[in-house]
């Protein structure tokens, strides 16, 4: 079925990828999906008209301020869709409250969303004059504040380099704690650019500091590692899981859970006799990552970073 009505969604944003997620997830009518980051509603409108006239949708977003995108975008597709302010770590929770036990296929497309970066209030952009925020969902424990001015020094240049992985961690860190207090993101990126001469092949010298501050701030990694361990858990056999990834470290996630989960045996290579009484749960549908094509990075910039790994769970797992 033809789905290009759905790829713009409601903010006139394009979602990343759209035509291959819908593929990879081998829609039919009938079938119960979930989109564990709904945003938009862009790729859910899509995965809605592939599954015409009757497949259903849950759509999970820790921002409310994406979920009011996504009923607007969603409303023609009435009583089909269920949209909930929830982490995709609860996907199994929400879809039996649904009465659901097992679902045809999952999508969690994760990251950072073009509405929460370019909304200055939510203090992702180091473009804007904005609050150090940087929460998902706008009710989170905790600020990108608490990290910038009172982490101590060793662990501020801990966190850059670990879930930034920039080389100047230590120097970064140092600057931001000399030049304390800091109150907005555009102070925080001067202090980061004056420990870089020059911009490196286009990148802003904040894009790491920012990255690794947002990802702690909304324990990313581990949210994705739970999620991956739930979805596989939900698929019904034969059920797809697609994963949009924007950065080496989640993307680095997702290909060793794929790894591990194709496999029956994941003892480690020195030991001889296999005792870990794993049993393989899926079969990976994509030996590399699918990439956008020229044509799509032109006309959404922000797509040029994104991977797009499938999975198939097996029908005797």
């Amino acid at each position: 079925m033809n789905a290009s009505s759905g790829a713009v969604s409601a903010s006139g944003h394009t979602p990343v990828l759209y035509q291959n997620v819908l593929t990879a997830l081998n829609l039919h009518a009938g079938g119960h999906y979930i989109d564990g980051t709904v945003g938009a509603g862009g790729h859910a409108a899509g995965i809605l008209e592939c599954s015409s006239p009757d497949g259903r949708l849950l759509g999970l977003d820790r921002d409310p301020n994406a979920l009011e995108l996504a009923e607007f975008r969603l409303e023609p597709f009435g009583d089909r869709v269920s949209l909930r302010h929830a982490s995709y770590t609860a996907m199994h929770d929400e879809a039996s409250a649904l009465g659901w036990d097992r679902v045809d296929a999952i999508l969690l497309d994760l990251g950072l969303s073009s509405m929460q970066l370019e909304d200055p209030k939510r203090g992702f952009s180091f473009r804007f004059d904005g609050p150090l925020d940087m929460r998902f969902d706008p009710d989170g424990d905790f600020m990108a504040d608490e990290l910038v001015n009172h982490m101590p020094l060793e662990e501020l240049a801990d966190v850059i380099k670990r879930y930034g992985e920039d080389p100047r961690a230590r120097a970064i860190a140092e600057a931001i704690v000399q030049a304390r207090p800091l109150k907005t993101t555009s102070q925080l990126a001067e202090v980061i650019a004056s420990k870089a001469a020059t911009k490196r092949k286009g990148i802003h010298p904040a894009t790491r500091t920012f990255q690794a501050l947002r990802i702690v701030v909304n324990d990313e990694l581990e949210t994705l590692k739970a999620g991956l361990e739930t979805a596989v858990r939900l698929l019904s056999p034969g059920g797809r899981l697609a994963v949009i990834s924007f950065h080496s470290l989640e993307d680095r996630i997702v290909k060793r859970f794929f790894r591990r989960e194709s496999r029956d045996c994941i003892c480690p290579p020195e030991q001889l006799i296999c005792c870990c009484e794993h049993a393989a749960t899926l079969r990976v549908l994509t030996k590399k990552p699918i990439r956008p094509e020229s044509d799509e990075i032109s006309h959404n910039p922000r797509a040029r970073s994104a991977r797009l790994r499938v999975a198939e769970r097996l029908t005797t797992a």
